[in-house]
Formats: structure tokens, C-alpha cells, sequence
């Protein structure tokens, strides 16, 4: 701009100068060349402006934001699938550990009848220790076979009589250390039965907890994904609108270029009112968009309604919503989603679009209220706006 206005004031200076020496028939001659060489100069400045606008290291850093979350997607998907693989591996464990407890189960119930019947058979024992006890007292037994073997008429009938009270002392500690052991096994079963489900329990109580932080882990990773896929899609929508601003500059430049090369060309041979007259004719070009932005139907209505609230993935209403989700609300008046961006790009496409129309890519959509422009909720951390219509979109009618 600068440069611009110091060629000119030369340029004018230069036109003073010609003024005060030259007469009046050569001045209006020397006016056109010092006029074609100020479009020309013009021309040459906009040119060495144009790289300026095109902004690739913008570009270029939109494109590096989304590999980059490329890459961490892949990572978290990564972990995701590491933490899914050691679900598994817990599950299994848990399932081997049900069959476990299962045939523990069985096995203490078993145990129990088993502890029945040695209940029942020290209670047995213990009786029958009780009634020998109280005969041998009673009967007076220990005195009698003593005073028997003593008073046997010879050796032979009182060693009879000796080896049978050995016979009869030794049943009685035999019966004594089985009533002993048969308490002891009860009491070994039992607790070996305890420890045994006990630590099983504890197994159980272990594996449910690495499952339960297991599950939260794998759902906050898979939160992750889903939050990566999201911006990876808005870095895409991101990079398409930056590519589409780029070219909508260079057409721009281009037409301008092609308007000022034209008035170089026309103006030497147009005269000072032919000059004037080609001037108008290149500012009539374009018309006006013939579409209102009045709203007039339900569509476009709905739409209206939802402007200032945020955008949120994957929300269809009714206070949060993503670019489908306010298109499906806006068609159908149901907080619920018609479709995506994928099943509009599929609807019949219109080449005269009314207010009511959906203005639809690949990766996003919007309502058109004419005029070139649309509602639509752009990304994350955005309001529902109205915004222009990108030139990569096209129009389909529900």
C-alpha cells in the first residue's frame, strides 16, 4: 500500500509537470500513457501482494496439526486395544476361577457330610468310652482280674491272665488315640475347608477389581478415540476451508488481473468518454442473490431457534448439537438424527437452492437461509451461527 501511494504521488507530480510545459494537444495523449503505466504499475504491486494472502504456512500447520492427531489416535487405539487384550486375559481368569469355586463348593459340601459322620462317630467313641469306663468302675473290673491273675493255681494261668488284662489296657488306648484323632481330623478339615474358600474368595475380590479398573480405563481411553476422531474431522474441515479460502483468493486475483489488464488494453484507444463509459460497464457486471434470508417456512424456523447454543459431537438436541444433529432437527422437528453428512451427500442435488435446503460436504452441513449463507453448528467449542456457504458444498433438498 505504501509503495502504491509513493508511485502515485510521482505519478501526479509528473502530470503537474507536464501541465505547466507542454501545450494542450500533446497532454491529452502523454495523460493515457501515464495512465496505462499506472494500471500496469498497479497490476505489478497486487501480484507482488498475492503470495502475502495465500497463507501455505497456515496450511501447511493445519496439515501438521492433523497428522499429529493422526498419530495419537493410533497410540490411544493402540493402548485401547492393549487394555482390551488384558480384559480378556481377566475375564478368562475369572471364568476359570467361577469353575474353581464352583467344584470348592461341591468338594465343602462333601466336607461337611464328611465332618457329620466323623461327628457322629467320635460322639459314638466318646459314648461308648464312657459306658466301659463307668462298667469297669462299677464292676470293680481293674481289681477283680488283678486278684484273679494273682490267685491262679499255677504260672501258665497267670500269665493267661496277664496277657489278657495287656489285651484289654491296650484296646482301651487304642480306642483313646482314635476318639484323639478322629477330633483332630474334624478339626483339620474344617479349617483347611475355611482357608481354602477364603483364599478363593480373596481371588475372586482381586479379579473383579482389576476387571472393574479395567473397564474404566478401556472407557476412558475409548472417550479418548472418540474425542480424537472429532478433532480430526474438524482439522480436515479445518484444512478444506483453508484450501477453499485459497482458491477462492486466487480466482479473485485472477478476475482482478484479467479486469485490469482489460483497462490497459481498452483505454488508449477509448477516448475520454469512451474511458468513462468502459469504467461503468466493469463494475455492472454480477447480480444480486435473488434469495431472501427472511425466514418463511418451518425449516428454516427451527433452525433460527437453536442459534447461540453450543455445539456438541454426536448431540441431536435439545440444547447442544452437532452439524447433522441441527440439519436432522431443523428437517424433521425431532431431537432425533435423519442422517449424516455421508446421507446427505447421497439426496437429490439442487442447482436453484431455496431457504430450507441443506448445504452439505463430506464433513459438514448447515441449513441455507439464502443469500449464500447458512446456519450450521461449526465445531467443537462453537455457537450455532450463520455463516457463508463454502464453495465446496453442494445443495440437496430433503
Amino acid at each position: 500500500m505504501l509503495l502504491k501511494n509513493m508511485l502515485l504521488c510521482c505519478i501526479m507530480r509528473m502530470c503537474g509537470d507536464i501541465d505547466n510545459i507542454i501545450g494542450k494537444g500533446e497532454e491529452m495523449r502523454l495523460r493515457k500513457r501515464v495512465h496505462s503505466a499506472f494500471i500496469a504499475t498497479v497490476l505489478t504491486c497486487s501480484l507482488a501482494v498475492t503470495p502475502v494472502l495465500a497463507a501455505p504456512d497456515t496450511l501447511e500447520s493445519l496439515q501438521q496439526e492433523q497428522e499429529d492427531l493422526k498419530n495419537q489416535k493410533e497410540a490411544a487405539q493402540n493402548e485401547l486395544n492393549s487394555l482390551q487384550s488384558d480384559l480378556d486375559t481377566i475375564v478368562t481368569k475369572l471364568a476359570d476361577l467361577e469353575d474353581q469355586l464352583i467344584a470348592k463348593g461341591e468338594e465343602i459340601i462333601q466336607i461337611k457330610a464328611d465332618l457329620e459322620a466323623a461327628e457322629e462317630k467320635r460322639q459314638e467313641q466318646y459314648d461308648a468310652m464312657k459306658l466301659r469306663i463307668k462298667y469297669m468302675y462299677e464292676a470293680g473290673t481293674g481289681s477283680a482280674t488283678m486278684e484273679k491273675v494273682m490267685t491262679s493255681g499255677d504260672i501258665s494261668s497267670m500269665l493267661t491272665q496277664a496277657e489278657y488284662l495287656q489285651q484289654v489296657h491296650d484296646y482301651d488306648r487304642e480306642q483313646l488315640q482314635e476318639y484323639a484323632d478322629t477330633v483332630q481330623e474334624i478339626e483339620d478339615l474344617q479349617a483347611k475347608s475355611e482357608q481354602e474358600l477364603a483364599d478363593l474368595e480373596d481371588l475372586e475380590s482381586e479379579y473383579q477389581q482389576q476387571e472393574e479398573n479395567l473397564n474404566s480405563m478401556i472407557s476412558s481411553k475409548s472417550d479418548e478415540v472418540s474425542n480424537l476422531d472429532g478433532m480430526l474431522q474438524e482439522a480436515a474441515r479445518k484444512i478444506q476451508e483453508e484450501k477453499d479460502r485459497q482458491e477462492a483468493e486466487a480466482e479473485r486475483q485472477r478476475q482482478l488481473e484479467e479486469q485490469q489488464r482489460q483497462q490497459a488494453q481498452n483505454e488508449p484507444v477509448s477516448g475520454g468518454s469512451g474511458g468513462q463509459s468502459g469504467g461503468g460497464g466493469s463494475t455492472s457486471s454480477g447480480s444480486d442473490d435473488s434469495y431472501d434470508a427472511v425466514t418463511g417456512n418451518a425449516i428454516v424456523d427451527r433452525a433460527y431457534s437453536k442459534i447461540g447454543l453450543w455445539y456438541e459431537w454426536g448431540a441431536c438436541g435439545p440444547n447442544t448439537f452437532d452439524c447433522s444433529g441441527l440439519v436432522s432437527y431443523a428437517l424433521t422437528g425431532s431431537y432425533s438424527r435423519l442422517g449424516t453428512t455421508y446421507t446427505f451427500m447421497g439426496w437429490t442435488r439442487v442447482s436453484n437452492p431455496q431457504p430450507g435446503d441443506v448445504c452439505t460436504s463430506w464433513t459438514h452441513c448447515g441449513i441455507y437461509i439464502g443469500n449464500g449463507q447458512m446456519i450450521h453448528a461449526p465445531h467443537t467449542g462453537a455457537q450455532i451461527t450463520i455463516g457463508s456457504v463454502p464453495s465446496n458444498m453442494i445443495y440437496v433438498r430433503y
